[in-house]
Parts: C-alpha cells; sequence; structure tokens
C-alpha cells in the first residue's frame, strides 16, 4: 500500500510538471511557449554608468534562465522584454549631527515592456526600482558599485519576473 501512495504521488507529479501547470518557481508559462528574447535595455537616466544597461540584460537573461525551462533567443523570441534604466540616482538618506550625510542611497529604476507572443492579454508595461544603502564615507567604485548592482539587479529582476510569469 505504502508503495503505491507512492506511485501515484509520482505519476501525479509527472503529470503536473508535464502540462506546465505548475513550477517551484511559480511561473505560470503559457503552453507552446518555449522561447524568450531581452532586447537592449537603452539607459536614459539622467547619470550614465557606463556598461549598466548590458549588465542589467545579463542579469534578467540569466534570471529568466534559471528559474525556467525557456530557450534564450536573440530574436524571434516567444517572450520579449525590452524598456529603458529611466534613473540611476545617488541621494543621501540620514545625516549626521553636522549635517554632513551618514548614508548614501544608489537607486536604479527600469520600465519594462513585456511582450508575449503566445497571449497578449498578458502583455505588460511597468515600472520597477531598488536601491543599495552605502555608508556615505564609501566611495561607490570597486566591490562597492558591484555589489549594489547586483543586489538591485536581483531585486528588479526577481520583480519582473514575478510580474510577468509568476503572476505575483
Amino acid at each position: 500500500m505504502k508503495h503505491l501512495n507512492h506511485i501515484i504521488i509520482l505519476l501525479l507529479t509527472l503529470t503536473l510538471f508535464s502540462c506546465g501547470i505548475y513550477s517551484f518557481t511559480g511561473a505560470s508559462i503559457p503552453p507552446g511557449t518555449e522561447t524568450f528574447q531581452v532586447n537592449r535595455f537603452e539607459n536614459t537616466a539622467l547619470l550614465v554608468e557606463p556598461g549598466l544597461e548590458n549588465d542589467f540584460k545579463i542579469a534578467l537573461e540569466d534570471y529568466i534562465l534559471n528559474q525556467t525551462n525557456l530557450t534564450l533567443n536573440p530574436n524571434n523570441g516567444d517572450l520579449i522584454y525590452e524598456g529603458e534604466i529611466t534613473d540611476y540616482r545617488i541621494s543621501p538618506t540620514t545625516a549626521t549631527s553636522a549635517n554632513t550625510a551618514a548614508q548614501n542611497r544608489l537607486t536604479i529604476s527600469v520600465k519594462l515592456r513585456f511582450l508575449n507572443t503566445k497571449k497578449e492579454e498578458d502583455d505588460l508595461e511597468q515600472s520597477f526600482s531598488f536601491f543599495y544603502d552605502y555608508p556615505a564615507s564609501t566611495q561607490l567604485i570597486g566591490s562597492v558599485k558591484t555589489t549594489a548592482h547586483e543586489e538591485i539587479f536581483e531585486r528588479i529582476t526577481q520583480d519582473m519576473f514575478n510580474a510577468t510569469l509568476a503572476k505575483w
């Protein structure tokens, strides 16, 4: 009897996954959707950080590849991600008693246009933003900048994934 229960659970699990109904990442991918593409995210921010648009594109591609079984295509993807980096801003967040910044915040905002060629009602245009705080005594260069970008990109790409494929 115990083995029969295990077999039933295994068959039910295989059936659910093979139909594309559910995945552990929460992705809801329409049947027949096999590919995605990430177009260039043009950097239109007032403060332009060189290479940021390429780094963001790679971060989004990597996130989708790691969370789905979709194949990355340079063009003609079933799902298309594109947009602009609209803001790259450094601002003080807290002050000392001497009225100087104690902490700074890097904020990056990205406008996404998502096109689903298999299910057009899922198309989306939305802005996403996240920040990274760091001590004002530290310059935003080298490993500090790399860490800031990675943490911000991780959150923004996760939010984009949730909005487009997980529907959270």
